[in-house]
């Protein structure tokens, strides 16, 4: 198999698992990477998604070139590949694992992800610009850093450091490479200790900016959140708190 699904103690991996190439998107990782999104948002075992790649020296090089220059690939199909939040709905929390490069289409698919968690020598491009390929999947990276670093980003190609990633906000951790899986690992399970609903509206509420202006954002916070408040969960919080026990939350 190209990628491959595991769940671990609450936490969904999705590995991408053509090292020999790169990690590169053929077909046969396209369509793993479809089945793989679509089981985690139906599996209820599983609170958050990491994404990563095999190996150490790739997250995900991008398309297959080889391939692409064999089909004649003009313009990739709107489910060429799952862009989160764009193709496919997934209200629970994602995060890339990066282990290496991520470029083009590797780049994509970290920065679709909520979180991202860097290994210390992974590399970030959005490299269609070298290749004469397009990158119209790149329209909200000027929300995500300042628009100028955005500009020169698409504009040259040429690789960012995790470092200097992580300076820009496009990164929040950089770990060395033998910490990367173990610290992902411990993030998404801080999160997925918490109220699951509440979790899904504070990923909803963060990007209401992008698409709202501020008083129309506060409204539609307001929209998401109402149902949490309501809920048993709501209760069952401090009920833990007051009782000094671990909350047993129940989604609903």
């Amino acid at each position: 198999m190209s990628v491959t699904y595991e769940v671990e103690n609450g936490v969904a991996w999705l590995t991408i698992d053509r090292p020999e190439a790169r990690n590169a998107l053929s077909k046969d990782v396209r369509d793993g990477l479809w089945e793989g999104a679509h089981r985690f948002v139906a599996d209820d075992s599983a609170a958050v998604l990491v994404l990563t790649g095999a190996g150490e020296k790739a997250f995900c090089a991008g398309g297959d070139l080889k391939e692409m220059a064999e089909t004649s690939l003009e313009i990739p199909p709107p489910d060429f590949l799952p862009q989160f939040g764009r193709n496919i709905q997934i209200d629970k929390p994602t995060i890339a694992a990066v282990n290496g490069v991520a470029y083009a289409g590797g780049f994509l698919l970290a920065q679709q992800c909520d979180l991202v968690v860097a290994a210390s020598h992974a590399r970030f491009a959005v490299s269609e610009v070298k290749v004469g390929r397009g990158s119209p999947w790149a329209a909200p990276l000027s929300w995500l850093v300042p628009p100028r670093i955005a500009l020169e980003i698409l504009m040259t190609g040429d690789p960012l450091d995790a470092e200097r990633a992580q300076g820009y906000g496009l990164v929040n951790h950089v770990v060395a490479a033998a910490e990367l899986r173990s610290h992902t690992q411990a993030l998404a399970e801080r999160i997925a200790a918490n109220a699951p609903l509440s979790v899904r509206a504070s990923k909803k509420t963060a990007y209401l900016s992008a698409d709202h202006p501020r008083e129309a954002a506060y409204e539609a916070a307001e929209e998401i959140w109402a149902p949490v408040y309501r809920s048993a969960d709501a209760q069952e919080g401090p009920a833990a708190f007051r009782d000094k026990r671990t909350p047993v939350w129940k989604g609903r």
